[in-house]
């Protein structure tokens, strides 16, 4: 069930305590996303996100999701370290009260020239539009099974890197994408940018896992990444945004 972040004026789906699964701007408003030229280490990202987002004339609650990059996937415990650190920025701007984070996330490890410390690629924010097209983000979702077990527990397909272990990776997070879309009263119908992150060929699944069920319908745009944690293999995001800006 999504529940509302009148300051930010959006929607979102909740998750775990470093982002949520989903953002949707409110009527009367669409969301922008920002992608950076060159990648900015997370401080200075958050910055300069601060920056354009005050210059704009919006509150930092506008804020509703982020796409990161990290030099490596973390151990399930490195990753709960740089989770905690980056919340705190998002506590100061009033987005995270401590328990709840209503902000959307992508944070993927670039295989080849990954940057040397966490850093931003995009951001996305609420703005007033007169427009009556919704806009959402879909936060980054991997082949992990939700629950309270370790990553190895509820990693689908643990380790299985055969032709059917990846079609099945695939297959998971794909309907999880689905489920959060569902979650808006969206599909695949109403994204205009969908994107793939993984370094293993997944091809041979494309077709049916991804083309035949709508996933494609803007094009795939695949990045070279692995997921942020260690011995997941298949990451996915989406979103329908109507304005997006290079900086």
């Amino acid at each position: 069930m999504t529940h509302d972040f009148p300051a930010g004026n959006y929607a979102f789906l909740p998750a775990v305590f470093q982002y949520s699964s989903g953002a949707a701007a409110d009527s009367g408003f669409d969301i922008e996303r920002v992608r950076f030229d060159t990648l900015l280490p997370l401080a200075e990202g958050f910055a300069q996100a601060a920056k354009y987002i005050r210059t704009a004339g919006r509150p930092l609650t506008s804020f509703c999701a982020c796409e990161l990059r990290s030099p490596a996937a973390f151990t399930e415990d490195g990753f709960r370290r740089f989770n905690e650190h980056y919340v705190k920025t998002l506590a100061e701007w009033g987005l995270f009260d401590g328990t709840v984070n209503p902000v959307a996330r992508s944070n993927v490890c670039p295989e080849i020239d990954p940057p040397a410390e966490p850093s931003f690629y995009a951001f996305s924010f609420t703005r007033p539009s007169q427009s009556t097209t919704p806009t959402f983000v879909i936060a980054g979702g991997a082949e992990l099974r939700e629950g309270s077990g370790s990553y190895p527990e509820r990693i689908v397909r643990y380790r299985d890197l055969s032709p059917d272990g990846l079609k099945e990776k695939v297959r998971f997070t794909v309907g999880s994408m689905e489920s959060r879309l569902g979650a808006f009263g969206f599909g695949w119908k109403d994204t205009t940018a969908v994107q793939a992150y993984t370094v293993h060929d997944f091809h041979p699944v494309m077709s049916d896992e991804l083309v035949r069920r709508g996933a494609t319908r803007s094009g795939l745009t695949w990045h070279f990444a692995r997921p942020p944690v260690i011995d997941l293999e298949y990451e996915m995001d989406c979103r329908r945004v109507m304005r997006e800006t290079v900086i």
